[in-house]
C-alpha cells in the first residue's frame, strides 16, 4: 500500500471543503446579503481559511507533539471520521452544519446591528473557515511524511481547493439566491463515494504503520 499521493490529498481537500460542499453554507447567507456583500464576505473568508490551513500544514508535528498524538493514531481515527462522514454524505445527511443548512428557501433573521462581515465569517467558521474535517485531513496529510517539501505540497493543495471555492462563489454569486440543493447534492454524494474510499485508505495505513500486515491489491495500491 503506498502513502497518501498528490491526487488523494487534492481530492479529500476537496471533498471535505471543496465547492459543493462551500456553495451550500454560501448559498445560505447569500438570502440575506446583496452581491457585492456576499463578494467582500467570500474574499475575507477564503483568505482566513487559506492562513488556517498554512499554518496547520506547517505546524501538524508541533500540534502531534504538543497533544502526544502518534501518526498511526490520528490516521485510524481520521480515517474513521472520514469514512462515517462520507457515508452521510452519501445517504444526503449533512453532518456539522446548522439545523438551517438545508432550508434555502427561508432567509435567516437579521443579524441585528453587528458587522454584518464579523456575523457572515461567524456562520462560516465551522462548515468552512475552520472545518473540523479539513482541520482532520491537513494535520493526517501533513504528518504522513516528515519534509518541509512535503508540509509544503499538503499546503499548497489545501490552498488551490480554497482558491476554487473562492472562484466558485464570485462566479456563482448572482445565481446563489435563486439557487436550490439539488444540484449540489448530487455532486456531494459522488464526492462522498470517493472520500468513503480515502477513508478506507487512511485507515488501514494507520493498520499497516502499526506492524499489521496487510496483503497487496491485485492494482499494485
Amino acid at each position: 500500500m503506498s502513502a497518501i499521493n498528490l491526487s488523494t490529498v487534492f481530492v479529500t481537500f476537496f471533498a471535505v471543503v471543496g465547492p459543493p460542499k462551500v456553495l451550500l453554507a454560501f448559498a445560505q447567507l447569500s438570502q440575506s446579503r446583496t452581491p457585492a456583500e456576499l463578494r467582500r464576505l467570500t474574499l475575507v473568508s477564503s483568505a482566513v481559511a487559506a492562513l488556517v490551513g498554512l499554518v496547520l500544514a506547517y505546524t501538524a508535528n508541533v500540534m502531534a507533539a504538543l497533544f502526544h498524538i502518534s501518526d498511526q493514531s490520528l490516521q485510524i481515527a481520521g480515517g474513521v471520521i472520514f469514512f462515517i462522514y462520507a457515508v452521510a454524505l452519501v445517504l444526503g445527511v449533512h453532518l456539522g452544519g446548522g439545523s438551517s443548512e438545508g432550508h434555502l428557501d427561508n432567509p435567516p433573521p437579521a443579524f441585528g446591528r453587528g458587522d454584518p462581515h464579523a456575523a457572515g465569517i461567524r456562520e462560516l467558521l465551522l462548515p468552512y473557515v475552520a472545518s473540523p474535517l479539513a482541520i482532520t485531513a491537513l494535520l493526517v496529510e501533513s504528518l504522513t511524511r516528515d519534509t518541509l517539501e512535503w508540509h509544503s505540497t499538503v499546503a499548497a493543495m489545501y490552498v488551490a481547493v480554497i482558491a476554487v471555492d473562492c472562484v466558485s462563489v464570485l462566479l456563482l454569486a448572482p445565481l446563489l439566491r435563486a439557487s436550490r440543493r439539488t444540484s449540489l447534492e448530487v455532486l456531494s454524494r459522488l464526492l462522498g463515494l470517493l472520500l468513503a474510499a480515502v477513508g478506507v485508505e487512511m485507515f488501514l495505513y494507520g493498520l499497516e504503520s502499526l506492524g499489521v500486515h496487510l496483503a497487496p491489491s491485485k492494482n499494485g495500491y
